[in-house]
This record gives C-alpha cells, structure tokens and sequence, in this order.
C-alpha cells in the first residue's frame, strides 16, 4: 500500500509530499527506520547551523548509527539465520538494517560500527556466489582499516566437507587485521544449524543492547513496515504434501538404430518427475528450488541396526521426540553423508589411531574419505559397541535435499518439476546409493510426499525481456534452463535463448531432447551447442564448445547478454576457466583484466551459478 498524500503533514509541498510517499513505499520496518533516522538528523544540523526554514522546528536527534547485517547465501539457510537476528534486533526497538551482500556499498565499510555478517560455505571453502565481490573487496587492497569497528560472522557449512566454515573463518582472521574488534566469538554452524546459531544469535543481541540504544524520544522504534513480510504458509518446517503425477526416465532410451524407443543397459539414471502443488497457493519463479522431505533406505537402516548390533524397536527419547530407533534413522538423522563431528566420535569410542589421525587438521586424506564413504562404510571399518541414545548423539539431523525446479508456472500451472539423477554405484564390496534421489525415483504415480519452495533470488531471468541469455548446463544442470526457456516462450521474450548441454552419449543421454528441437523450431530456443563426451574417443565437454564459441560468446556479453551455468562444482570451475581465457583472448587483455571482467558481470547480476 501507499502512504495517502494528503496524510502527510505541513509544511511539505503536495509534490514533496507525493515524492516522500513514493519513496517509502514498499520499505520495510528496518529501511524506513533508517530513513527517519537520517532526515530527523539533516533536520537537527540545519537547525543548529540555522539554516532551517523558520517554519519547521528542530527535531530530537535520532538513533545512534543502525547495526548492519550483512549475509551471503547460496541455498537461503543463511539468509534465513540472517533474517532471524534482524527480527530479533528490531523486536528489540534497535536500529539495524538487513542487505545481501551484493547489495552491501563497501565504501560504508569504513563507517560502519556494528557488523553481523553471516555466510555460508560453498564446496570446499568457497563463498556464494551472491557475496563474491564483497568477499573479493575486503579480501583485496581497497579494503579500508577498520578501527572503529566491532563485529562477529556466524558460518554455515558441513562439515562433510574437509574445509568446514572455511570461507567464515577467513573472513573473521582478515576483519581483525584490519583492525576491527570481535563483539563476541567466531559462530560455526554445520547442517543442524540452530545448534551453533541460537547462542551466536544471543551473544549478537546482547551486544547489540549494550552498544546501540533504542530511539525512544522519537518513537522510531515503533514505525510499522508499510508492507508486513508474512511468513509462507508452507516452509521447510511445515512442508506442503505433493502428489507425483509422472515420474519417468530421461536416460537410456534409444531414438535410433534397433532399439528404438526401448529402453537398455545404462550407466545413469536420470528422471523427470512432475508433482502437483494445486491448492497449496505456492509460487515460484523459474530458478528457484523445491526442497523435499525424504526417507532413507529401508536397506540401508536395516544395515546400520545389523553393524551395530541394535534392535529397531527399541524406543529412544532424542530432541524431546521419543521414537522407535528404526523411525530415527529412516526419517530423522543423515545417513548417507559424513560429518567431522560423527568421525571424532567413533575414533574416540573405537580408539582408532588412523581415524583420529585423518582427523589431524591439514590431512588431505580427509577429504578421500568424505569423498567415498558413507556411514555405513565407517561402521563397518572401525566397528565398535554403540548404544542408541549415543548413535543418535553422534548423528546428524538429516538434511533436506534441493532440486532445481525444471519448470515454469505461467506453463504447467500449479504443478513443479524437477530432473534429477539417482545415485547409484558400487564401492568397498557393498552397493551405495544417494538417499533422496533413490527415495525419489522409487516414487510411483499418487504417491505423496512433503516439499517447499526455496527462492534462489540471483538465479532468475532477467527483467528486461529483451535481453539475451546464455546458459551452460550439462547433465541434470539444464533442469533450470528448462524453466527459463518456457518462461520467456509464455512472456514473449524478444531476447535470444542459447543453451550449451553436455552429457555422455547423445543417443540415451540428450535429456529433453524432443523437447529443445521443438523451441529450436518455434524460435523459443535461438541457438544449442552440444558436447557428448563418449561418442568420440577424445572425450568433448561443454567448455570445449565454450571455447570453440568464443568470439560469438564474447560478443553476446559485450551486447548485454546474462550468463548462467548450472550444475556440478568440478563443472563450474572448469566453465569458469574456459571464461577467463575467452574473455582474456576476445577482450585484448590479460588474466587479471578477465577476471575482473566476470566479477563485474557477477555483481552486476549478468554472470549467475547455481553449483552443486
């Protein structure tokens, strides 16, 4: 809603007035805040320099400087953790305002005097990609000393990965040699988050009260949010129960030779699964993720009660549930990923020398051992007497699994659909799978199952439908794309569509296929580069198309053309490097000069991934 004009009081001029209206509409509690803080203190130094208009009377000074929360997310836990402080800190009447990192002005760093920052860790101990350039500005030269400062990062990770909070950890070493001081401890927050940031997000508040001070003698405070965020009816806490319409293989069909149309021996297997929201009043954009609720493998709970000699039935109070420990380790705890925190307590009972020393900060065989064991394979290494309470101690809550939504709403309705491949293979003598994409594929139609909708906010198509895009997604990556090319089909996009895909073979592999060569011919799709990396004996991947493209790519980028790649972490680093020599072969530059080029198309919004 608008503020009414005529609301407003004297003396503002009617076109002042209506310009003020205009500018606080949509602002929420924190941004209005600081905008009546700010005009409350140019009005007090015009009055005391007595420049002020006669007309208006001197105003009380405002707030002492707002508090700035400031948090880089890749998959929305932390800014969700972000925005639980930001609640936290207004509930409180403090001043504080709450930005991305990528909407974050860094010349303000040198001002600022109370900094939460809050960001995750991506693959091994990279920063998401909405906070790159900050990370790279105070990582940099430019960063300014920031004496003045306090602050203190809470970090999320996995611990599965070897480099933990890695990215959170360097942040805070390089605030404090810059000169800042930690208003309380380091926060590092692996999967089962509230563990680490409920006391983090205390200490932040107790901070807060001591060094910033409410505005009461203007009731700042009090000012109501013109547009109240109310909370999704469904969330990952109370998901919404969808029911599968189709679920089907992409992978291992034949569209030539003998095996027409059958489906034979593959090496992956990758689906296409179509669920219904209708009646749930969910939306989504094109980009953004479903979040699912999974059970693990009966098998493999089966197999973890035999290694560790504990009956199912045996009925277990944990986290103030009290269930069945086949129903704890089928629905509440992870299964399938490793985590630090699970290995030192299994060195510890076991008292196995090796594992403690893999445990050794800086052992890179960690990392080999994260890579191709799962719990089970642990167990049965280093077996050992366990009791339920303490098994359940050691595990982790299980974690939600996102999938990139491969469709959009303006074509399906209220309906999602998601590609996905299901982990299968074989290692230490025993078959391994991927808990939610088994979970998943075994889904038949009717079946029902818990989800929710997990934004992704800097992977979308742009607003300006004239511009051009370029989307790199091999294998189950191209899911997105998928979306983004029926949702500028629906909107009537001018802009021109290319998509590079890659696979293994093109005749089981080519997932969508009809489906490219349809928008191919309707105009919906203007260009489609291919690389099959099994077809020829000299294995061909998608940045060798990049390459091979390159001038056209360039020239593409320099016309305004938005850039996205999707899907493994090994793949996007590889994208990313192929980038860099096109840009520095195109652009009459060198490596440094290309890969400023990327970062200003990153903070201008144009070079976006979403990697796994």
């Amino acid at each position: 809603m608008s503020l009414p004009v005529n609301t407003l009081p004297a003396p503002l001029h009617p076109d002042t007035a209506g310009a003020l209206a205009r500018l606080a509409e949509g602002l929420d509690g924190s941004a209005l805040l600081w905008a009546s803080g700010y005009l409350a203190g140019m009005a007090h130094s015009l009055a005391r320099t007595g420049a002020a208009p006669a007309a208006i009377a001197p105003v009380p000074t405002a707030a002492a400087q707002p508090a700035t929360i400031v948090y880089g997310s890749q998959t929305g836990n932390a800014r969700r953790a972000a925005e639980v402080l930001h609640a936290a800190l207004q509930a409180d009447g403090l001043p504080v305002r709450l930005l991305r990192a990528d909407a974050f002005p860094t010349r303000e760093l040198a001002n600022e005097k109370l900094l939460f920052l809050v960001i995750s860790t991506q693959g091994e101990g990279e920063p998401p990609d909405d906070s790159l350039g900050f990370v790279e500005f105070l990582q940099g030269r430019r960063a300014p000393k920031l004496p003045q400062l306090k602050f203190s990062v809470l970090g999320l990770g996995d611990s599965s990965y070897p480099d933990f909070c890695g990215i959170a950890r360097k942040l805070d070493a390089r605030l404090v040699e810059l000169g800042a001081s930690r208003a309380h401890a380091l926060g590092q927050a692996d999967l089962d988050i509230d563990t680490a940031a409920q006391p983090w997000r205390e200490a932040a508040l107790a901070q807060a009260r001591v060094l910033l001070k409410p505005a009461a003698a203007i009731h700042l405070a009090s000012v109501t949010p013109l547009r109240p965020h109310a909370a999704p009816q469904w969330s990952q806490e109370q998901p919404f129960t969808a029911t599968v319409l189709t679920n089907q293989r992409l992978t291992g069909r034949e569209y030539k030779s003998i095996g027409f149309r059958q489906y034979g021996s593959i090496g992956k297997d990758v689906r296409h699964i179509e669920l219904s929201l209708e009646g749930s009043g969910l939306s989504y954009e094109p980009g953004d993720a479903l979040g699912i609720h999974h059970s693990n493998p009966a098998r493999l709970v089966a197999d973890v009660l035999e290694t560790t000699d504990l009956d199912g039935d045996a009925v277990v109070t944990q986290d103030q549930d009290t269930l069945a420990l086949s129903e704890w380790l089928a629905s509440r705890r992870e299964l399938t990923r490793l985590s630090r925190p699970f290995l030192s307590a299994l060195a510890q009972r076991a008292q196995a020398a090796d594992l403690e020393a893999l445990l050794e900060p800086g052992n890179a065989a960690l990392a080999a051992l994260l890579a191709d064991h799962q719990l089970i394979d642990v167990l049965r290494r280093w077996p050992t007497a366990w009791d339920a309470s303490a098994l359940l101690a050691a595990l982790r809550p299980q974690a939600r699994r996102l999938y990139s939504i491969a469709s959009s709403r303006k074509r399906v309705g209220e309906e999602a659909h998601l590609t996905l491949d299901v982990l299968r293979y074989q290692t230490h003598g025993f078959e391994h799978g991927g808990a939610a994409s088994g979970f998943l594929a075994a889904l038949e139609e009717d079946a029902q199952l818990p989800v929710y909708i997990e934004p992704n906010e800097r992977f979308r198509v742009p607003a300006d439908a004239s511009r051009d895009l370029i989307m790199i997604g091999p294998g189950t990556g191209v899911a997105p794309f998928r979306g983004f090319v029926q949702e500028r089909a629906e909107i009537g996009a001018s802009g021109r569509n290319w998509l590079f895909f890659g696979a293994r073979h093109f005749n089981t592999d080519f997932h969508y296929q009809t489906e490219w060569q349809d928008a191919l011919r309707k105009g919906e799709l203007t260009r489609l580069d291919l690389a099959f990396s099994r077809d020829q004996a000299e294995k061909t991947y998608v940045q060798q198309r990049l390459r091979e493209r390159g001038r056209e790519l360039f020239d593409w980028l320099q016309g305004g053309a938005h850039l996205y790649v999707c899907g493994a972490i090994g793949m996007g680093r590889d994208v990313h490097a192929a980038l860099l020599e096109i840009v520095a072969a195109h652009a009459d530059g060198d490596a440094d000069a290309a890969a400023e080029y990327l970062s200003r198309l990153q903070r201008e919004g144009r070079y976006a991934r979403d990697v796994y």
